[in-house]
C-alpha cells in the first residue's frame, strides 16, 4: 500500500480520502477546514498540520481544490508541495480547473522533477461516497499506471485521455454536454405537463428512444420515474448548480481561446448563471427545472 498526501478533503475529497484509508492506504490529510480534517481523520487518515506535513513521505499526493489559483499557489508556493515532496513522489490533481492552469503547474513539476497528472472526476458526491467515480487523466502514460493504485480506490472508470492537460479538456467537453442535455430534458417535460402527458410515459417512451441520455435516463429532472435522482429530494445537491456553473465557464474560456463556436454552450452557461443569481446556487443543477417552469 501507498503512502499518500491528500490536500482538500471537503465534499468530494473526504469520500475520496476515505476511499484509500478504506484500500489500507496510509493517507495524512490537510485541509483549511479543521472540521474537514476531523472527517478524515474519522474516516482513517491521519490528521496533518500543513501541506509540508501532508507530503513530506509521500509516494502520491492528491489534490481536491476549487480552482487554479488555488492549485498554483498549494503546488508552487513558498511552502507547497514542490518544496516539500519527496523527489519521485507522484502528483494528482483531481481539481476542475482550467486547462492552461493546469499545463502550467505540469510543466513546472516536471521541471522539478516530478511526474504530474491532471485527473477531474465525475460523479459527484454519491460517486465519490461509492468509490464509483470517472477519473479523465491526462499526462505521461507511465505516470498513469503508477497511480493505479490510488485511482482503482477511489473510481470505477479511470480514462487516460492524453498527455498534461487532457484529462481537463474532456472534463470541460463532458459538463458542457451535460448542461445542454439536461436543459434540454426539463425543456421536454415542461412541454409535456403543457399538453398533458403523464410525465411517467414520457419518461417510458423517451428514455428507450433516441432522447436516451444519462439526464433523463439516470438524473430526471421530474420527481418519480428515476428514484435516484434528486428530484425525489427536492433536488439536494449532489452536483450543485454553482459547480455546473464554474464548469460552463471554463469550457467557454477554452472554446474561446480555442476559437470554437459553442452557441448552445454558451446559453447554458447564461441561464446555470440566472439560476445561481436567483439564489439556487446551492441546488443540484437538475433543479434548473423550476427555473424553466417559472417556479424560481
Amino acid at each position: 500500500m501507498a503512502r499518500i498526501g491528500f490536500i482538500g478533503v471537503g465534499n468530494m475529497g473526504g469520500p475520496m480520502s476515505a476511499n484509500l484509508s478504506k484500500a489500507q492506504h496510509q493517507v495524512r490529510a490537510f485541509d483549511l477546514s479543521p472540521e474537514a480534517v476531523a472527517a478524515a481523520e474519522a474516516a482513517g487518515a491521519t490528521a496533518a498540520p500543513t501541506v509540508a506535513e501532508a507530503v513530506k513521505d509521500a509516494e502520491i499526493v492528491v489534490t481536491m481544490l476549487p480552482a487554479g489559483a488555488h492549485v498554483r499557489e498549494v503546488y508552487m508556493g513558498e511552502n507547497g508541495i514542490f518544496a516539500n515532496a519527496p523527489k519521485g513522489t507522484l502528483f494528482i490533481d483531481s481539481s476542475t480547473i482550467d486547462v492552461a492552469t493546469s499545463r502550467e503547474v505540469a510543466a513546472a513539476a516536471e521541471e522539478a522533477g516530478f511526474a504530474m497528472l491532471d485527473a477531474p472526476v465525475s460523479g459527484g458526491t454519491g460517486g465519490a461516497e461509492g468509490g464509483t467515480l470517472t477519473f479523465m487523466v491526462g499526462g505521461d502514460a507511465d505516470a498513469f499506471e503508477r497511480g493505479a493504485k490510488a485511482f482503482d480506490a477511489m473510481g470505477k472508470t479511470i480514462v487516460h485521455c492524453g498527455s498534461a492537460g487532457a484529462g481537463q479538456a474532456v472534463k470541460a467537453c463532458n459538463n458542457m454536454m451535460l448542461a445542454i442535455s439536461m436543459i434540454g430534458v426539463a425543456e421536454g417535460f415542461n412541454l409535456a405537463d403543457a399538453l398533458g402527458i403523464d410525465r411517467q410515459i414520457v419518461y417510458n417512451v423517451c428514455s428507450t428512444a433516441t432522447a436516451s441520455s444519462w439526464a433523463l435516463n439516470t438524473y430526471c429532472p421530474v420527481p418519480g420515474p428515476a428514484p435516484a435522482s434528486p428530484a425525489n429530494r427536492d433536488y439536494q445537491a449532489g452536483f450543485t448548480a454553482d459547480m455546473m456553473l464554474k464548469d460552463l465557464r471554463l469550457a467557454q474560456d477554452a472554446a474561446q481561446k480555442a476559437g470554437v463556436s459553442t452557441p448552445l454552450g454558451s446559453e447554458a452557461q447564461a441561464l446555470f448563471a440566472l439560476f445561481s443569481n436567483m439564489g439556487s446556487g446551492a441546488k443540484d443543477f437538475s433543479g434548473i427545472i423550476e427555473m424553466l417552469r417559472g417556479k424560481v
